[in-house]
């Protein structure tokens, strides 16, 4: 996980070395104000004992002198490189860190009409907004009332950063999508705001005249379009880390649950009269079990290894029920063997057939297949046992699927969609009294680099 204390810092930094030499912003420091003020005052000492009947040559040489050398120091302070250089560059972190507090929950509404309100007063533009692909999130400024937040995205130049991904300096009002001379507004920059490869909104500036902007504007919009961008990608990232920690946590979960953990112990003891060599055989393997389970609980494991834990969970359930109600049937092609997969995908949907789909009488046969197919990888977890409604297997990937075979499922279509993709997605068959089959569509997987 990238922290987002480090990503703000690189984006404040970011800031700094985009508009330091460019921005300038009114905020004097303490000692220019100070020789300011003494400049003035000595200055109109220097007047009034010029005009006053009742002159002093005395104190005309000392007001002239205080005037003149205060009116040096307040140039020298103003003028001097390092002296702008710092200002320039405290304004502008105050301001991208009063951004970046705005965004603690993300781009919210609220957040993008804090940023606005935030950067208008900084620029010489007469509104700025903010938009995500399809909306106004945040206006300030020229006609605000107008367009408010959840408002439609109008402009036609807006849709195309948002289609392109290119920023846009716009100079009259028909390249912004204004009728001529309908609008205040002249003039634009609109800025793409992109986390990855995505464009997820706007950024724009308006001004009254094109002569407004400037190359500092222009600095100013990049400088806060890159700005947002990274810590909406920050935001991004903190949230997929979460779904990958809370949907680790529950395979983890899923997997210890006291069912299978009281009944493999009971079998165990069951097998230490009749048959100890087989108990003892067993209670290594149920020990094997467990330490990969938690060992696999946060990285990416060999497909190979996957299957491996999953034919160990399933030497349990065959020692439980026996071979003549159990058994599995296995069909992994070598290159998915070698694929790098997020742990506990095909476990839990093999103990989801065993937990549910088990028929009163006969025989259960599970089958696991796993194919490439082009640059895809296609697995199935297959059974002939009594299948389900159509409703239960509509309802089985819903997000408040929480008990028994919803959370289960549920965990592996979250997890593979994190790890491969929004693309990627689970198939789910089903025909009472004929059998379910879980299909996991892995798009990309045979040609995904670790």
């Amino acid at each position: 996980m990238v922290p987002s204390a480090t990503t703000r810092r690189f984006a404040l930094q970011q800031v700094q070395q985009e508009t330091t030499e460019k921005t300038a912003l009114p905020r004097f420091f303490t000692l220019e104000m100070f020789m300011f003020t003494v400049a003035v005052l000595s200055g109109l000492v220097l007047i009034w004992s010029s005009v006053s009947p009742y002159r002093s040559i005395a104190v005309l040489i000392v007001a002239g002198i205080v005037f003149t050398l205060s009116l040096v120091i307040v140039i020298r302070l103003l003028m001097d490189p390092d002296s702008v250089r710092a200002r320039q560059s405290d304004a502008m972190l105050r301001l991208a860190s009063q951004t970046l507090d705005c965004m603690k929950e993300g781009m919210t509404s609220d957040a993008a009409q804090r940023i606005c309100q935030l950067l208008l007063p900084s620029t010489a533009a007469i509104a700025v907004a903010v938009t995500d692909k399809d909306h106004i999130l945040g206006y300030a400024g020229y006609e605000e009332a107008d367009n408010p937040s959840g408002s439609v995205i109008r402009t036609h130049a807006t849709h195309a950063t948002l289609s392109d991904g290119r920023g846009r300096i716009l100079f009259t009002p028909e390249e912004i999508g204004f009728p001529s001379g309908s609008s205040t507004i002249q003039a634009a920059i609109i800025v793409p705001l992109v986390v990855g490869r995505t464009v997820e909104g706007t950024l724009k500036f308006y001004y009254r005249r094109a002569r407004h902007i400037s190359e500092t504007q222009k600095s100013i919009a990049e400088g806060f379009g890159q700005l947002l961008s990274t810590q909406m990608a920050a935001s991004a990232l903190e949230e997929q880390t979460k779904l990958a920690t809370s949907m680790e946590l529950k395979a983890l979960q899923s997997q210890i649950n006291p069912h299978f953990l009281f009944n493999t112990i009971n079998t165990i003891a069951s097998l230490i009269r009749t048959n100890p060599e087989k108990a003892r055989i067993l209670l290594r393997e149920f020990a094997v079990f467990y330490r990969r389970t938690l060992e696999d609980s946060a990285d990416l494991i060999l497909f190979a290894r996957e299957m491996e834990q999953t034919k160990r969970y399933f030497t349990f359930e065959i020692a439980r029920f026996g071979e003549d109600r159990v058994a599995m049937e296995v069909d992994i092609e070598p290159d998915v063997d070698d694929m790098m997969v997020p742990p506990f995908l095909i476990q839990p949907l093999v103990e989801n057939a065993v937990r549910h789909a088990m028929p009163s009488e006969g025989k259960l046969t599970i089958s696991v297949t796993g194919q490439v197919k082009g640059d895809d990888v296609i697995v199935c977890v297959a059974d002939d046992g009594v299948g389900m409604t159509e409703e239960a297997r509509l309802n089985i990937l819903h997000p408040e699927s929480s008990t028994g075979c919803g959370i289960a499922v549920k965990n592996v279509h979250d997890r593979i969609c994190g790890y491969f993709g929004s693309d990627t997605h689970m198939e789910v068959e089903s025909e009472l009294g004929v059998g379910t089959k879980v299909t996991l569509v892995l798009i990309g997987g045979a040609k995904r680099e670790y």
